[in-house]
């Protein structure tokens, strides 16, 4: 066995997967006999083929499995790197005692390994290059319906997956071809990501839904969930780039002008909000008039509407544009209206935590006025307070 040995270990460049496999396959194909650790070489060594690539190598195995069996690991190959087995069995839709044996057979083989059992039956493919090298040897169209049922199933069957992995459903959907149930499930993947503070994560998930909806036609359905993915992928960007960068302005401008296509819609506020208060900070040449107006804008909606939350933005809004125009007289006027229209709620709840939020940034500039207009007593119980509102709020970013 020396000269096979040293021409495995120059083929596979000492791989240890590919190894493996490469012995598998000679004693598949009758070229070793015997047990592991004790084989005897059956063919003469220049009639030996090793593939030059694992790749080859698993799909020349596979396509020695029984059809059934190849199927089935075809199948599993769809679902992902682990499947749980009541997934498998619905998708596969064959008989238990068919479905049992082929994964018996299949983990003979060494291309899945033992199931975990908790909390529920769980396989998993051996290597990531055999299910990689399984799913690809699916064409396309066989392939999407398959991407498709898991969707369907997930949804229908296991609404827990989907309510806590829904980046799986949007990853079946997407390989599916069905660009509008994916862009949902990629936005729903993004709030859930950026609810755990994974904002970076977030925006890959925004991202991937918004080059979904580029393949669907113009719709008033369809510009809404655009607005909805532009207007997360903003929030998600502000906290993992900064206020003022350049793709924050880019999400905010799509989302302000997708709220005038759409017509009336809760999310022009908070739109509003935010291309504000990029203007604010940002300081360019005539962004402080930018923000001015759509502050003005912001107040007019909260009268309009006898909103008592939004009018405390909006005098917020205009109070911290005079404060970092070092107008601090007019400042201090409008935060103290901000303050005075705040109403504590239950900071369980989105509209306590809002609120609450915009309490906190009020009390900050509140501060900074009172500071600089010579009452660094009064600036630094306003700081404590807000601290003390934001550590009841316990939000990490606020």
């Amino acid at each position: 066995l020396k000269p096979l040995k040293q021409l495995l270990v120059e083929r596979t460049e000492g791989n240890p997967f590919f190894l493996e496999e490469s012995v598998r396959t000679l004693v598949e194909t009758q070229a070793l006999a015997g047990e592991p650790g004790a084989y005897l070489l059956i063919q003469d060594l220049p009639e030996i083929h090793v593939p030059a690539t694992v790749q080859v190598l698993l799909a020349a195995r596979m396509d020695r499995l029984p059809s059934a069996e190849k199927r089935l690991l075809q199948t599993a190959a769809v679902i992902g790197n682990e499947f749980p087995l009541p997934l498998l069995q619905t998708i596969a839709d064959i008989p238990q005692a068919e479905l049992q044996h082929g994964l018996a057979h299949l983990q003979a083989a060494e291309c899945l390994s033992e199931p975990s059992l908790f909390p529920e039956q769980i396989y998993s493919f051996k290597h990531a290059l055999t299910q990689n090298v399984a799913y690809q040897s699916l064409l396309v169209r066989t392939r999407q319906p398959i991407h498709q049922r898991i969707g369907r199933v997930l949804e229908e069957q296991f609404a827990e997956t989907a309510e806590t992995q829904p980046e799986l459903l949007a990853h079946h959907y997407t390989e599916a071809g069905c660009h509008k149930e994916a862009a949902g499930y990629w936005r729903r993947a993004g709030e859930r990501a950026s609810a755990q503070s994974a904002y970076v994560e977030a925006i890959a998930h925004l991202h991937k839904g918004l080059a979904e909806l580029q393949t669907l036609p113009e719709t008033p359905e369809h510009a809404e969930l655009e607005l909805a993915l532009q207007f997360d992928l903003a929030t998600s960007l502000i906290v993992s780039k900064g206020w003022i960068a350049s793709e924050v302005e880019q999400a905010y401008a799509r989302a302000y002008d997708l709220c005038r296509l759409v017509g009336e819609t809760p999310r022009l506020i908070p739109v509003l909000q935010g291309l504000r208060r990029l203007y604010t900070l940002r300081g360019d040449p005539g962004d402080a008039q930018r923000a001015q107006k759509l502050a003005e804008q912001l107040l007019a909606q909260a009268q309009r509407r006898n909103d008592t939350a939004l009018l405390q933005e909006a005098h917020w809004a205009i109070g911290q544009n005079h404060c970092y125009l070092g107008e601090f007289g007019p400042a201090r006027g409008h935060l103290e209206q901000s303050s005075a229209v705040y109403v504590p709620q239950s900071l369980n709840s989105q509209a306590g935590r809002d609120t609450a939020g915009t309490q906190i940034a009020c009390l900050v500039h509140t501060a900074y006025v009172l500071w600089v207009a010579g009452y660094p007593d009064q600036a630094l119980d306003t700081s404590e307070q807000a601290l003390s509102l934001a550590h009841e709020l316990a939000h990490p970013f606020t």
